[in-house]
């Protein structure tokens, strides 16, 4: 059917695919059209498939010629593709250029364009420069630790009638916005709220101007908010709540002993069995940070180096992804559901997808890079390297290793583990191949912090 093409290439992996089908193909894809519309057409005056063509032609006339060039482009664009290079990616249709005259005397050209695979370069990744900070892991981290593991093993009790409240201590409130002519506002009324004093875990941010009061105790505070404030209700705006301190209960936090350790795990016995635990959790911890600050410094060398031109439609694929995983996370099974919720933070669908497309074309160029760099290391997972996985989990998760196997098995995580250790490969080569730099000192609590 295809007599000539031509594929041009375009911007951003798209091409422009020129096909040219001979007036005797498109003839005879005419007269199939014909031979269709005789068996199924219902005309007065005319049995089922005895229509004389040219009375279909002079009832149907343009839609026979529309319905006789779509199947010629469909059938042109198919065979055309079969042996080039540039084929069509699955979600991106061939669209058509323009309005090609179609004609039964002569041969028929049109031209679609579509979007391809993107040319990946292979990145060149020697001497990429990786500066990790220098951390030490101290005491104060230790007691850290130790101080929340006290904090969630916490009991509250009821403080004594006529007690002050005191930071720290865990208030349950009510409380009200107050309009200007002193009425409460519609909607605002929170009862039984329960939060520490001084966690700022409240929308007012009332913990300050809580202390000292008592339980029955009602005030009403003033609140002023920044333009930036948190929460966009209460942005550039001044308030006036009134509250009422309903109860107050004091923490109590478990003494430092081999009880609290027994109580934290069975696998502790002794105090000492918990801190030596901590060290090991923070130690790791510390490990996966310094892991996360390198491979991001490998990436956005890769990036740098390696210019990728992602299609308009791969981008989009992946944030249409993104969207319907954000349903999925919310429990939303309509975008239209999603819409409304959106349009209550001011913002649409379309500002969502222009957030989220920058980290999204970060995301597809890092996997292509990623991934060519592994199928030209020719990188492998051996059945070693995942029993030594296998292993790690299961020391870490306090599981058999059959347990493990049987879970990766279960959610079908296999093949996405054997292309992780494939990355992790390349990516202790590229360290290697690299220069590592001390960068500045950091406490481990700056650490977390600088690079959440």
């Amino acid at each position: 059917m295809v007599a000539t093409k031509n594929v041009e290439k375009l911007e951003r992996s798209a091409v422009k695919l020129t096909v040219t089908v001979g007036r005797e193909d498109v003839r005879k894809e005419y007269a199939a059209v014909i031979a269709d519309y005789t068996k199924h057409a219902r005309i007065p005056g005319f049995r089922p498939g005895h229509v004389p063509a040219s009375v279909l032609e002079r009832k149907f006339g343009e839609e026979l010629k529309l319905d006789a060039m779509g199947r010629v482009m469909e059938k042109a664009v198919e065979e055309a593709v079969k042996d080039i290079e540039e084929k069509p990616l699955a979600y991106s249709t061939p669209a058509l250029e323009g309005e090609p005259k179609f004609d039964l005397e002569s041969d028929f050209s049109f031209a679609v364009t579509y979007d391809v695979f993107p040319t990946v370069p292979i990145a060149d990744y020697q001497g990429i420069e990786i500066e990790l900070p220098v951390v030490e892991i101290t005491k104060e981290d230790e007691e850290r630790e130790l101080n929340e593991i006290r904090e969630r093993n916490a009991i509250v009790v009821d403080r004594e009638d006529g007690a002050a409240a005191e930071k720290g201590d865990v208030a349950t409130v009510d409380y009200k916005e107050i309009a200007p002519d002193g009425s409460p506002v519609a909607g605002s009324e929170r009862a039984d709220f329960t939060f520490e004093i001084g966690s700022g875990y409240n929308l007012f941010k009332f913990d300050d101007d809580i202390l000292g009061m008592r339980k029955g105790d009602v005030k009403r505070i003033e609140k002023s908010f920044p333009e930036d404030y948190e929460y966009k209700e209460l942005a550039g705006r001044s308030v006036q709540i009134e509250v009422k301190l309903s109860g107050l209960k004091a923490k109590q936090l478990p003494a430092l002993d081999d009880e609290l350790a027994q109580d934290v795990s069975e696998r502790f016995k002794t105090l000492d069995d918990l801190k030596a635990d901590i060290r090991k959790g923070l130690e790791k911890r510390l490990e996966q940070k310094l892991r996360q600050i390198k491979e991001k410094a490998i990436v956005d060398a890769l990036l740098a180096r390696t210019p990728v031109e992602l299609p308009a439609s791969m981008v989009n694929a992946e944030l249409a992804m993104r969207w319907e995983n954000l349903k999925q996370q919310m429990g939303i099974d309509a975008d239209d559901k999603l819409d409304r919720l959106l349009s209550f933070s001011g913002k649409t669908r379309a500002d969502l997808l222009g957030e989220w497309r920058p980290n999204a074309e970060r995301a597809i160029a890092t996997r292509l890079i990623i991934e060519k760099l592994v199928e030209v290391g020719a990188y492998e997972c051996t059945e070693a390297d995942l029993e030594a996985e296998y292993r790690r989990v299961a020391e870490e998760a306090n599981l058999s290793i059959d347990e493990v196997k049987a879970e990766y098995g279960k959610r079908g995580n296999l093949e996405y583990l054997r292309d992780r250790i494939k990355e992790d490969k390349l990516m202790e080569a590229i360290a290697a191949a690299g220069k590592i730099k001390k960068g500045k000192k950091l406490a481990l609590v700056d650490l977390f912090a600088d690079n959440e």
